[in-house]
């Protein structure tokens, strides 16, 4: 057979020199029809086995007998209905072959997002032990991390939070609508979020905070179907970027200093270049945020909120731990506020309590000025409470039992109960 390199060498000396065959011929010591063939050829000269066949070829048709009645039929009772007694790794490369024929095509979308679009939100759980203070420390499952990824630039963003109670996990989404990504996407998509909302009854149905949520936005919330991980493929794929690159080698003194650190990363990833792209996330968020619904101009009320009368103890309650209120406003109502950093309590407009927000469970934070005032307050209330002593000098006059027998009208009745008697 013809080598690579004489058939290249044939075609040089023919059509760059201007050799006639007969000279090539006797250049090249090989025969006239053969350098006649390399230059008829369109290409090199290439070495092809004849196929050898194989002993599946004669069960071909019974195969396809059985593919045609049900096209999904698993390859180990194919071999069986057909008689099929070898390995069955030929055989089942030969069902996969055909199988296709027999089956009705499934092709895949592929997903295109335009400016402004949509965001997908979830929780993810980073694989580590975090210190979160008073000598406790939370595990992953209790490390709950807000992420967020819009679909046409592919900016990124993400929180560490306390819990995914409803209070916390709308205060972290509006910090993120509203710090991190600047603007909000005209669809919101979610993975059935049981704050956000659920399938049910075939149909989504969202939550009566989430309602009233996006009403404020103005914008659609998306809940993905049950067992449908394509539906935010993106946001996956985010969480493995995160457990691959931005966990390995790092520790953490705790929650603030975990989002600390993972805002730092955050502004190298939307800055790398992604070959889905083409382009950095950064250079695609302008359009994206051009193209999104502007902030609205009333913030949503999102966090904890409630009001109560403020009891004895002067303490209230939020997400397990006990906060100290000025005792001063003692059984008046107070309105009680927490975000995902402090938690404060005002009276009438003014603001009885501050307390930055304590992530450990079942914790009382007392404020030192609190302790003193309650202190002072429970020593002017027992000085209040005690019997006034006697003033020094003054005697106090001691009536007769006599007088009080005339003012009732029993003077002589003793003597009317003598006389009886004897």
């Amino acid at each position: 057979m013809l080598s690579v390199e004489d058939w290249a060498e044939i075609r040089r000396l023919h059509r760059a020199e201007g050799m006639p065959i007969r000279v090539i011929a006797r250049t090249l010591g090989i025969a006239r029809n053969t350098v006649r063939a390399a230059l008829a050829a369109d290409g090199p000269p290439r070495y092809e086995r004849t196929p050898a066949g194989s002993a599946v070829d004669g069960y071909e048709a019974r195969i396809r007998e059985q593919l045609q009645a049900v096209p999904t039929m698993p390859a180990t009772v194919i071999a069986e209905r057909v008689g099929w007694t070898r390995g069955m790794t030929v055989f089942k490369e030969r069902v996969r072959d055909l199988r296709p024929a027999y089956l009705p095509p499934d092709p895949a979308s592929r997903t295109t997002y335009v400016a402004g679009e949509l965001a997908q939100f979830d929780f993810w759980f980073p694989p580590i032990e975090l210190p979160v203070g008073f000598g406790q420390s939370r595990t992953p499952k209790q490390l709950p991390v807000m992420t967020m990824v819009s679909g046409y630039s592919r900016f990124a963003g993400a929180t560490l939070i306390p819990s995914r109670e409803a209070e916390d996990l709308f205060a972290c989404w509006w910090r993120l609508l509203s710090q991190q990504l600047g603007a909000v996407p005209r669809t919101l998509v979610w993975d059935g979020e049981g704050a956000v909302g659920r399938w049910r009854a075939r149909a989504p149905e969202l939550t009566g905070a989430c309602q009233a949520f996006r009403g404020v936005l103005g914008v659609k919330v998306y809940i993905c179907k049950p067992a449908d991980p394509e539906a935010k493929g993106m946001i996956e794929r985010f969480h493995d970027y995160l457990e691959r690159s931005f966990l390995p080698g790092r520790s953490f003194t705790g929650p603030q200093d975990f989002n600390t650190q993972l805002e730092s990363f955050l502004l190298k990833a939307n800055g790398r270049r992604m070959r889905v792209l083409g382009c950095r996330p950064d250079d695609r968020v302008a359009a994206d945020r051009a193209a999104m619904l502007a902030l609205p101009p009333v913030a949503p009320q999102v966090g904890w909120r409630a009001t109560t009368r403020l009891p004895r103890d002067h303490y209230i309650r939020v997400d397990s731990n006990d906060y100290s209120v000025h005792p001063s406003v003692i059984g008046r109502r107070v309105e009680v506020h927490a975000d995902l950093a402090r938690v404060w309590v005002t009276c009438e407009g003014t603001v009885v309590a501050d307390h930055a927000r304590v992530w450990a469970r079942h914790q009382t934070v007392t404020d030192f000025e609190h302790a003193v005032a309650a202190k002072l307050i429970r020593r002017g209330r027992a000085d209040l409470l005690r019997p006034v002593p006697e003033p020094a000098g003054e005697q106090v006059e001691v009536r007769s039992l006599d007088t009080y027998d005339a003012a009732f009208g029993l003077d002589g009745l003793q003597d009317e109960l003598d006389g009886q008697v004897s």
